[in-house]
């Protein structure tokens, strides 16, 4: 019996076609918005009996495979005995340079076009190219007849030519079907916990439902939502994505897999790494001229997709960029092309959830099949907020208009914008605003076109701050296009400045319209606690399933102590040399290595100052800002077992140093948090107090003390990282001994002692 291949006309065509270089010097991001309403349009001057948007499907034998074949033609015109499949292009090149139009596009009219005369038995039909100039809205139009032999001589050979790569999705496909069958847990047996959560995760996959679940430090989170997640494919063909804000989370996800694998499971995965940090050019440059694995990229990324995926299961950084080198192929891109082959993706959020970088070409019929695992859920609530918001200041404006005065449009087009920044500069109304700014919105699309037009025109190059404005403005009209109640619209005002800001004060929704289109999706978390809230914030609802299970962990593993000492900014100056002499106390009662945390730089370079260093037999380290990979890594890696000196690392709250790290044993003896992790006062958080108060919440709660305490939960998390481990936990501040705080602390932290 030959092998069955399903694939959509247009995957097809651009798989055997596509060829030449990657080239983004200028891509108009308008352009796919553009691009529908110019398709609409055309389409609207259909005349009567004529059919648009018509999904057409069939089946064809070539190459020892059955290919089953479908895909949606933009339009068919009937002309007497006349049928024409027409297919429309939008293009921000000039109709002139368009000649004969591209072979990706006719192989598309020309798939579609013997899909259609089998259907409806024609012995000859039309296929017309129809480009439109997104400009000037003009159309060129090209137009073929063909016989049905023609046409299936021409999908014949295109099917011919596919199948190389068709053999190793379906061979990938039928391995992975048998191991998954077969797989069973990598472990002896299943941790306090962990059968539950495993259980839990297979049934919300099944079900095609969306989990919450806070799962302590020790349940082993990775593994048992990756191991039910696979498992679950038997019944069908899903795939998943792994989602995380962290590195370092990235790499537990790869070794989970690599036990899977031990365990027989064959799968093909792929760890998408940003494009600045995996280019192999010193500038980020994505131009044929200045790129040689951006030069011919098409035309070498078949080969080089087919080996991949032919020699390796589970591709990590290191192998994609040695087949990159390879294959001489831009290894961003790369990872993006496989990212739509294989069976599971491990990514940053913004993949997902942020409107600037998502996936675009994964359409909403893959996503039926595809289970998003979100880990460390909690940092998705500030994330969301990030990438729901925009803003735009009226200095970069200006500096654009001055570096280029001889560009009228330009210059027209910055003076629109600028006029509307002065207005609301003038303006009386409040700075913060519920509704959006239409003119303000209008003006920036104008200048939105100016700028692409300038971007389309050849051999002039446009700075680094102008592409950067560029971008800034097409995030603040997508931002503008999402905008809804739980946005404000802010005006920062100073003498010499003016920010306007589109701020999203709560991304529950957003995240929800995210994930609607998913099979299912699982948030979960060591520190989804108040859980309320974070269900609450990522969008939980009333259908949703809520898992909570305490640690795995025996309470007697830490030994919790509060020392109840003011760390508030007006008494630090007082305080600092107590909490100083309690962290040496601490360390000195108890020695080993130790994290100490605060809530600011400046805190802890005050604390560092002041620390009695020769009364501790230890090596201090301290986190500078902005550490590259290497220097994490290095800091890290002081935090030995066998050190003859202990290593105490101070650290803020928050950052780097303060979730995703793993120091098992003595490796980490000590955590001492600093505070209670408030973030600081501002007026994006008095904004988001405001908004929960209005809604009958605790505005004060949700904009302060939740997500200062969700810090000070990652960081206590360090010390305790298996059955084994021991540790000392001292918290350090009078608050945590209010009836607020004491009704918030984690159960493993309630067999507290104070310290005096």
């Amino acid at each position: 019996m030959k092998k069955i291949m399903k694939v959509s006309i247009r995957e097809l065509v651009e798989f055997v076609y596509k060829e030449g270089s990657i080239d983004l010097r200028f891509q108009a991001r308008s352009s796919a918005v553009n691009g529908t309403r110019l398709h609409q349009k055309l389409q609207k001057q259909y005349k009567e009996g004529d059919e648009k948007e018509v999904f057409l499907k069939g089946e064809k034998a070539a190459g020892g495979l059955v290919y089953h074949l479908e895909g949606r033609c933009d339009g068919i015109h009937y002309d007497d005995s006349e049928v024409t499949v027409e297919e429309i292009k939008s293009t921000a090149k000039k109709l002139e340079l368009i000649e004969e139009g591209s072979r990706v596009h006719w192989a598309q009219g020309e798939c579609y076009a013997y899909l259609l005369a089998k259907e409806k038995q024609l012995s000859h039909v039309g296929v017309q190219l129809t480009y439109i100039e997104v400009e000037s809205e003009r159309t060129k139009s090209f137009k073929q007849i063909y016989s049905i032999g023609e046409l299936e001589r021409i999908v014949n050979e295109t099917l011919v030519a596919y199948t190389p790569f068709a053999n190793v999705i379906l061979t990938n496909e039928e391995n992975k079907m048998k191991s998954v069958t077969d797989l069973i847990f990598p472990y002896p047996s299943y941790r306090k916990g962990q059968k539950k959560l495993a259980g839990a995760v297979y049934k919300t996959v099944s079900e095609s439902k969306s989990l919450y679940a806070n799962a302590p430090t020790g349940t082993g989170k990775t593994i048992s939502t990756l191991f039910p997640a696979i498992k679950a494919m038997e019944e069908g063909n899903s795939r998943w994505f792994y989602v995380t804000a962290k590195t370092i989370t990235r790499t537990v996800a790869e070794e989970a897999l690599l036990l899977l694998e031990k365990e027989g499971l064959a799968h093909r995965t792929v760890t998408i790494t940003a494009k600045d940090k995996i280019c192999f050019k010193e500038e980020t440059i994505c131009q044929k001229e200045y790129c040689e694995f951006a030069n011919g990229y098409y035309d070498r990324i078949n080969g080089a997709l087919i080996d991949i995926l032919t020699q390796e299961t589970i591709i990590t950084r290191p192998i994609l960029e040695s087949y990159a080198r390879k294959h001489k192929v831009c290894p961003f891109e790369y990872s993006i092309d496989l990212s739509y082959l294989v069976d599971g993706v491990i990514c940053d959020y913004n993949y997902i959830f942020d409107p600037r970088v998502s996936l675009k070409r994964m359409s909403d019929e893959s996503k039926k099949k595809t289970n998003l695992l979100i880990d460390e859920a909690h940092n998705l609530v500030g994330r969301g907020r990030e990438m729901y918001s925009a803003s735009l200041k009226k200095s970069a404006f200006l500096q654009i208009k001055k570096m280029y005065p001889d560009h009228d449009g330009l210059r027209q087009g910055i003076t629109a914008v600028n006029k509307q920044l002065l207005r609301l500069k003038k303006e009386d109304g409040a700075d913060t605003r519920a509704e959006l700014d239409d003119q303000l919105v209008e003006s920036v699309v104008s200048f939105i076109e100016i700028a692409e037009q300038c971007l389309g025109e050849t051999g002039r190059e446009w700075s680094d701050e102008f592409m950067q404005l560029y971008f800034d403005s097409i995030s603040f009209v997508r931002i503008s296009n999402l905008y809804s109640e739980e946005h404000r619209f802010l005006i920062e005002r100073s003498s010499r400045e003016l920010e306007v800001k589109l701020y999203c004060i709560d991304p529950s929704k957003l995240i929800k319209q995210v994930t609607r289109p998913y099979q299912s999706s699982v948030f979960f978390s060591a520190t989804l606690h108040p859980f309320s809230y974070y269900f609450q914030q990522l969008g939980g609802s009333e259908e949703d399933y809520r898992f909570l299970i305490p640690s795995p962990f025996e309470h007697n593993q830490w030994k919790v102590g509060i020392h109840p000492i003011s760390t508030r900014f007006r008494d630090r100056e007082r305080t600092l040399p107590i909490i100083t002499r309690s962290i040496e106390e601490t360390f000195n009662g108890y020695k080993g290595n130790y994290l100490v945390f605060f809530s600011s730089y400046s805190y802890m370079q005050e604390a560092y100052d002041r620390l009695n260093k020769e009364s501790l037999d230890a090596v201090v380290l301290i986190q500078e800002p902005n550490m590259r990979e290497g220097e994490r890594e290095e800091f890290l890696g002081e935090f030995r077992s066998d050190r003859e000196q202990p290593v105490i690392g101070l650290a803020v709250l928050g950052g780097i140093f303060s979730e995703g790290i793993d120091l098992k044993g003595d490796r980490l003896k000590g955590v001492i948090v600093v505070g209670v992790g408030l973030p600081q006062p501002s007026v994006e958080q008095e904004i988001i107090r405001d908004y929960f108060n209005g809604m009958g919440m605790n505005g004060y709660d949700y904009a302060y003390v939740y997500p200062g305490l969700n810090k000070v939960f990652q960081s206590g998390g360090r010390l305790i990282r298996s059955e084994e481990d021991r540790g000392v936990l001292k918290l350090i501040d009078d608050r945590y001994l209010t009836p607020k705080y004491q009704a918030l602390l984690l159960d493993e932290w309630k067999g507290y002692r104070i310290v005096t």
